[in-house]
């Protein structure tokens, strides 16, 4: 068992659960910032974890639900306050209601996630503090001891799974709820390059593409919240274009956008996009959550091709950074 200790200090409001995990101490720092891997052990074993967002910096927001043995969901969040990486990071960790909005009727806390390299491995102390004595009974009634060493139990897992989450692998699409998809990828290059690779217009010609064959003649970029962007590709030879446009809705460099996104010159319904880079390990990691105006909308774009169209982009966009660090 990962769990080596979880002892509880009711006179300075606190539990502290300490585990050792015999993987180096970058692999399981990723396993907490990745929302692929972090999903797979953040909830006790019965009650499987799904993060619809994951914003791993000062200022960024995690929700998730969690879902029972018999279909009854219970949501929570995080909202990140430090993060020093390979050292620590600190949340107000809370319960949610259907709508993702915290639940002031149930008690939030401070949650200090610290992690140290041993000769053998990594051990990570997680530090709880509870804003009273009756939220600390609350919440250790309510299974949170026993949930945590569950959910300990399933990192070991996580970790020995290097094919899962390795940096070679192409764009993969998962499906998050009825109207959401999650596409991730991890791009070879530091957060600030991949950033500006989104947000710069000459660099953005040259690798977002989609299949070959195809010119970006229109990259006018959304530089500020409400400003709209405009999107048009041509192909090469004879043919059709075609274009999306937008509304810029948050922007907080160089980590998190979201923006509607619009077909040109249709009624189609617009989806909301919401990209997250992430440091990793083999570089970083962006996550594209696009929510849909239904499931079968959703079907439909997926069965297009979309994610290939989207992994060519990506290798040419890893091209331009190697270049560019050449």
């Amino acid at each position: 068992m990962p769990v080596v200790s979880i002892s509880k200090d009711p006179a300075a409001l606190t539990m502290t659960v300490v585990a050792e995990f015999a993987a180096a101490i970058d692999r399981v720092w990723d396993a907490y910032a990745d929302p692929r891997q972090l999903e797979k052990f953040w909830g006790p074993v019965e009650w499987p974890a799904m993060f619809t967002r994951h914003d791993f910096a000062v200022g960024g927001l995690s929700s998730y639900v969690m879902t029972g043995p018999e279909g009854e969901t219970a949501g929570g969040y995080w909202r990140f306050t430090a993060v020093e990486p390979l050292r620590l990071f600190t949340v107000i960790d809370g319960f949610a209601g259907d709508d993702g909005a915290p639940n002031p009727e149930l008690p939030s806390m401070k949650m200090t996630f610290t992690f140290e390299a041993l000769d053998a491995g990594t051990r990570v102390t997680t530090l709880t503090l509870f804003t009273s004595a009756d939220a600390l009974e609350q919440v250790i009634a309510m299974g949170m001891e026993e949930g945590m060493r569950s959910a300990m139990s399933q990192i070991d897992g996580v970790l020995a799974d290097l094919a899962t989450f390795a940096a070679t692998l192409p764009v993969a699409a998962q499906i998050l709820s009825g109207t959401q998809v999650r596409v991730s990828r991890v791009i070879r290059g530091d957060v600030e390059q991949v950033w500006r690779a989104h947000h710069e217009p000459e660099l953005m010609k040259k690798w977002l593409l989609g299949p070959d064959g195809w010119t970006m003649p229109v990259c006018e970029v959304a530089a500020e919240v409400g400003e709209t962007y405009r999107y048009f590709w041509e192909p090469e030879g004879e043919g059709e274009g075609f274009g999306f446009d937008g509304e810029l809705l948050e922007s907080n460099p160089p980590y998190r956008s979201v923006a509607t996104e619009h077909m040109t010159g249709t009624d189609y319904p617009s989806t909301v996009n919401e990209l997250t880079l992430t440091p990793t390990a083999g570089g970083t990691l962006l996550s594209l959550v696009i929510t849909y105006p239904s499931a079968e909308v959703r079907d439909m774009v997926l069965a297009t091709g979309m994610t290939d169209g989207m992994e060519t982009s990506y290798v040419r966009l890893e091209e331009e950074l190697a270049r560019a660090s050449a």
